[in-house]
Parts: C-alpha cells; sequence; structure tokens
C-alpha cells in the first residue's frame, strides 16, 4: 500500500443553531473521493440535522482497473482533479468556513495515490486526508447515527473498490472491518459468476470471523445499495419515493435481483432514475447483498441515505449537540426560517397537548414536530397550503423519520389545512399508515388548525383545553383577555376538533 502521511482524527429546550458551537458548524464543505464518484456537499443551517446547501456528484471511475494496473485510471484522474478543482472554487464562492476532502479505497490503495494528492494539494490548494478501510467504517458508522441518535445494528457501506462493516451499539462505534467487496473490483475477479460467488462467500467468512454474530438492523450506506432500493420501490410500486429510512427485506432483495435480470436495463434505469455508470454495478452490488443478508441474517434492512460526508460533519459536532433529536433540531430550524410567527410552535404544543397526554413519548415527539411546522408555508396558495406541507415533510430532509412517521407528520399537517385527506392525490400514500393512526393524525391536524386561531402577543395566555375521554368530554378555558379570538371560524374548528374526538364540546370565557 501506498505510504501516506499520517492523518489526526480528531429534547425540546432552545434550538441547538442559536449555541455558538452549533453556528461554527453553519456552513461545512466535504468533498468525498471515492472510487466511483468525487461528491462535494456543503451543510448548512441547523447543524445537528444536515441541511444541504450544495450537493454536486461527478462519476469518475477512479478505481477502474486498479486491481490489474495499481494505479488510478488515467481518465478517471483527469475528471477527479477537475473535479476537485471545480469544488475548490466554489466552495471558495460559497464562503465555506472549512473544506474537509477525504480519498477512500481508490486513492490509498493506488501506486499513484500520493502522487494524485500532491498534485490536488499544489494546483487547487486542497489537502486530501486518506483514510485507511477501518476510518472510512467509522466516519460511514457515524454519519448512520447522525440520523438515527443511539442506534444498533451493522452497518454495510459500499464503494467502488471496498466494501466496509461497523457496527454501532446505543450510539457508540464498535467493531470495524474492511473488504476488497466493491463492484469495481468485483469486475476483475476471475471465473465469471461462480467465481465471483467464491469470492464473496471467502470474503464474508473471514469478515463474519472479525465482527461476530450480527442479527440486528442492518444499514445501507453508499450509491449502489441506494440504486438497488430505488428498484426496489418501482418493482413494488411503492408510493413514497424517499431513499433514506426505506426498509427492504432479505425476501424482497432476492425478488429484486430476479427482477433486475428479466428488465432491459436502460428502460429500466430510466423509470428508475439511476445513473447509466451506476446501473452497470447494479448486478454486482446485488450479488455481495445477497451474500451478506446469506452470512448476517439481520431481522431487518434500512437504506441510510447519511454515510462518510454526514460523518465527517459529526466528527466536529459536540457531545451535546450530538445528544440532540435530530427531527426536532430540523423542525425548529424550519420555523425560525419560514414561519410567520417564530416561537409560536412551542405554545401551540402547550396548549393542545392536554388532548394527547396519554400518547407514547415517540408519538408526542411528532405531535411536537408537527406544531413547529404547523405554519411554514403560510406563502403558498390557501387553495394548496395543505398540498404543499404534505408534499415538503414527506419528502424533506428530515433525520430520524421511519417512512410511516413521516407519513404521520405530513398527515398531521394537511389536516392543519384541511378537514378531509379524501380527494387529494396523497390519499394513495396516507393508505400506507394503518386506520388508528389516519385518525390520530387527523386530530391533532384539526387541533392545531384550531389552536392557531388564538394566537396572541401573551402565548401563555391562550387559555386551557381539557379533555375526558371516558366521558367523551372537550372543555376549552378561555380568558376575558382571549374570549375576542374566539369568533365564527374558531368555533368551527373546535366543534370540528371534537367532532373528531367523538366528545361533546363546551367552551367556558372567565377570568
Amino acid at each position: 500500500m501506498p505510504d501516506f502521511p499520517q492523518q489526526d482524527h480528531a429534547l425540546f429546550d432552545h434550538p441547538i443553531f442559536e449555541d455558538p458551537d452549533a453556528r461554527a458548524l453553519s456552513r461545512v464543505g466535504v468533498v468525498d473521493v471515492g472510487s466511483n464518484s468525487v461528491r462535494l456537499v456543503v451543510f448548512d443551517g441547523a447543524a445537528r440535522s444536515p441541511a444541504y446547501f450544495y450537493n454536486e456528484k461527478i462519476m469518475c471511475a477512479l478505481g477502474a482497473g486498479i486491481a490489474e494496473t495499481g494505479t488510478l485510471s488515467p481518465k478517471g484522474r483527469e475528471r477527479a482533479f477537475a473535479a476537485i478543482a471545480r469544488f475548490a472554487q466554489i466552495a471558495r464562492t460559497m464562503q465555506v468556513n472549512e473544506l474537509t476532502a477525504v480519498a477512500t479505497a481508490a486513492v490509498r490503495e493506488a501506486s499513484d495515490g500520493p502522487e494524485f494528492c500532491a498534485q490536488v494539494q499544489q494546483e487547487t490548494g486542497v489537502t486530501i486526508h486518506v483514510i485507511d478501510g477501518a476510518e472510512e467504517a467509522r466516519l460511514s458508522a457515524q454519519g448512520v447515527l447522525t440520523g438515527w441518535p443511539g442506534a444498533y445494528g451493522l452497518i454495510c457501506d459500499i464503494g467502488g473498490a471496498s466494501m466496509e462493516l461497523a457496527e454501532i451499539n446505543d450510539g457508540q462505534v464498535g467493531r470495524r472491518v474492511t473488504s476488497p467487496l466493491g463492484p469495481l473490483k468485483l469486475r476483475d475477479v476471475k471465473g465469471g459468476k461462480k467465481g465471483r460467488r467464491a469470492f464473496i462467500n471467502d470474503t464474508l467468512d473471514a469478515l463474519y470471523q472479525q465482527m461476530g454474530s450480527q442479527r440486528n438492523r442492518l444499514f445501507l450506506v453508499g450509491g449502489s445499495w441506494r440504486a438497488i432500493a430505488r428498484i426496489d420501490m418501482e418493482r413494488r410500486g411503492y408510493p413514497l419515493k424517499v431513499l433514506h429510512e426505506y426498509r427492504m427485506t432479505a425476501t424482497s432483495v432476492r425478488d429484486t435481483a430476479r427482477y433486475i435480470q428479466e428488465q432491459d436495463p436502460d428502460e429500466l434505469r430510466a423509470r428508475c432514475g439511476v445513473s447509466s455508470s451506476r446501473m452497470a454495478l447494479v448486478p454486482l452490488a446485488i450479488e455481495v447483498l445477497k451474500g451478506v443478508l446469506r452470512r448476517f441474517k439481520p431481522h431487518d434492512i434500512a437504506i441510510s441515505s447519511y454515510g462518510i460526508r454526514e460523518g465527517v460533519l459529526y466528527e466536529q459536532m459536540s457531545d451535546r449537540i450530538r445528544e440532540r433529536d435530530p427531527l426536532i433540531e430540523a423542525c425548529r430550524f424550519m420555523e425560525a426560517k419560514d414561519a410567520r410567527i417564530p416561537g409560536f410552535g412551542k405554545a401551540l404544543y402547550k396548549f393542545i397537548f392536554p388532548i394527547f397526554k396519554s400518547a407514547r413519548p415517540e408519538k408526542l415527539r411528532l405531535i411536537k414536530a408537527a406544531c413547529l411546522l404547523h405554519d411554514v408555508s403560510w406563502r403558498a396558495h390557501p387553495d394548496y397550503r395543505a398540498e404543499t406541507v404534505f408534499d415538503s415533510t414527506t419528502r424533506a430532509n428530515l433525520g430520524g423519520l421511519k417512512h410511516s412517521e413521516r407519513l404521520f407528520l405530513g398527515l398531521s399537517l394537511l389536516h392543519r389545512y384541511r378537514n378531509k385527506a379524501e380527494g387529494t392525490r396523497f390519499e394513495e400514500l396516507a393508505a400506507l399508515l394503518s386506520d388508528k393512526d389516519r385518525h390520530h393524525a387527523e386530530v391533532i391536524g384539526k387541533a392545531m388548525r384550531f389552536g392557531a386561531m388564538l394566537w396572541q402577543e401573551d402565548s401563555d395566555n391562550m387559555g386551557t383545553l381539557r379533555y375526558h375521554p371516558k366521558k367523551a368530554e372537550l372543555h376549552l378555558k378561555l380568558p376575558t383577555s382571549t374570549g375576542a379570538l374566539y369568533g365564527e371560524v374558531a368555533e368551527a374548528r373546535f366543534n370540528a376538533l371534537a367532532t373528531a374526538l367523538n366528545a361533546t364540546p363546551s367552551v367556558r370565557v372567565k377570568d
């Protein structure tokens, strides 16, 4: 391996983006020099939940043919250098405070890797940190923790020339290993499909000896895994086209592998939005994935859109920031940026809480998020606010959300602006939720719809709700100073909330 210089590696209170430590991370640039692609990501905004200010990828295939030649692909090297030079200029234009460049398997294994890094440093000013396989696995695992604080399971990050595994338990990264199971490397394995399968199985056996049994969740990181997930969605006709937290099973992976073999590659990639260079690697990657599933037998499979680049951002966070909930921090940031009345979400949550005081903590978390987002779509035309907020919420870059929770949050906000979900283009998506969750989302939306009518400068003086489910009664007590806000529209919305709860409403205005 070439000789590189050693690198140093170093819930509901105030928003983290107001913290000086977080403001220091408000704009961070990362260049990921991979074996297959080179990408620039600039993170901006709420430090705990990455906001993608800029994101550009160029497929360079630096690692193509490296197993035979021992050097970087000449064409790939030329394209990668041009990409990094462009990214350095973009970073300067955006006044990025810190630009971190990391290179993985191809650069660290190629005999001309140090020469390439020196050229980049001399001509662009960008210092490339060449990380080993264990460090690559650690950063990928930290990327997953960016979206899933406290997660447990096995991280599987596939690049062009390598595949890394890392275990996480209760938010901590444990054992880590690397392997040559990247699709670009597998192209050069002799013996065709039979030879590749033997190579994959032998390699996975060795990885299993190092990692031990891993029966928890499998988190898939990397472009080839995301391409497979897109194809799995297409095969299933899955309506929510969000890759982060998309779930698959071993059976669905096998079904998708057969589906890929049966389809015309060009037509399939066009339907799924997969590039031709990525599509060429998918059949090799899915052979590896089937092997991983056979050997480690995870109980659950989740796609992570967060990986090494987010791991670099996570590396720069203090422990205090890492402990924050990425969903709530992102919603707080969106409220501060887009709401007419920033800060009212907290008062609204306090006002409607008595209706939901028996809800489990994971549900209360979603209700808090909904209250923070309840007014961020006010600029949309009134006729389209319900659709706008549902669309933006279900497709937003929000970490810490399962697909069912994402839909629940979107449906709650839809009901903030519209009484019924029927007749919208989102009925198919809403059908992914249970009847109970759909009804619960309707109640939350109607509670926010009514509570928003009572806003005033003194938000602590909105009034008091009391809900008695056994008696089927919903009581509203308003102070005299707020009574004038309870007009005809507010009364209609309060009655609609009571109807959704199947409760009898009563109102009292009194000091």
